[in-house]
């Protein structure tokens, strides 16, 4: 509950005044208030303000409040658009928030990784579960999404992580539509592995 709270008022904090570079209202403006969009602007949103001195608490994924923005407001967004009760909401939180940690054990705390692609990651994890999809599309989400956008590099919490969040989940969001579709990257292209956990180990080694 506290998760939905303060990472939605950090949200909201960052659509409503000038923060950072404005990620978050920037997409709402530039490219209208699809589903996606806002799932994407309520995530940027949250980073803008966060990255440019918002006081106002996170709560954390994996010890960064970036990646617990990034992994709440996309679930969040498309609870509200579906009419998704709350313990299915929380339920769906569990799911992301357990699969972003999950990623993290093989990344490490500090790694050149961009936290946002594991956290985006674990989002459309949570989306995916929450509209009922199978577990093989959840492993094909976690694929196809590392598959796509495992390349940003970290170089430190700062503004440019609401573009990054934004790119993140935009990607996500993708590798769940794809993963919808039974599309998804094979064994030995690029970093992908046998099934998704070995992809998982793959961006830690």
């Amino acid at each position: 509950g506290r998760q939905i709270a303060c990472n939605s008022a950090l949200s909201q904090e960052g659509l409503t005044n000038p923060w950072g570079v404005q990620m978050g209202a920037t997409l709402l403006a530039a490219c209208g208030d699809s589903l996606h969009v806002r799932a994407r602007a309520a995530a940027a949103a949250g980073s803008d303000a966060r990255m440019s001195g918002c006081t106002l608490p996170a709560v954390i994924n994996s010890g960064s409040g970036n990646q617990g923005i990034t992994i709440t407001m996309p679930v969040v967004v498309y609870a509200q658009e579906l009419g998704v009760n709350r313990e299915k909401l929380i339920r769906a939180l569990v799911v992301a928030n357990l699969i972003g940690v999950h990623q993290k054990k093989y990344i490490g705390s500090l790694s050149a990784y961009c936290g946002a692609v594991s956290a985006a990651t674990g989002a459309a994890c949570g989306i995916a579960w929450m509209t009922g999809q199978s577990y093989k599309v959840i492993c094909d989400t976690i694929v196809n999404s590392i598959a796509t956008s495992g390349g940003v590099v970290c170089d430190g919490a700062k503004p440019s992580c609401a573009a990054k969040i934004a790119t993140a989940v935009e990607m996500a969001l993708n590798a769940l539509e794809l993963a919808k579709l039974n599309r998804v990257f094979q064994p030995g292209e690029g970093i992908v592995k046998e099934d998704a956990e070995a992809t998982i180990k793959s961006v830690g080694r």
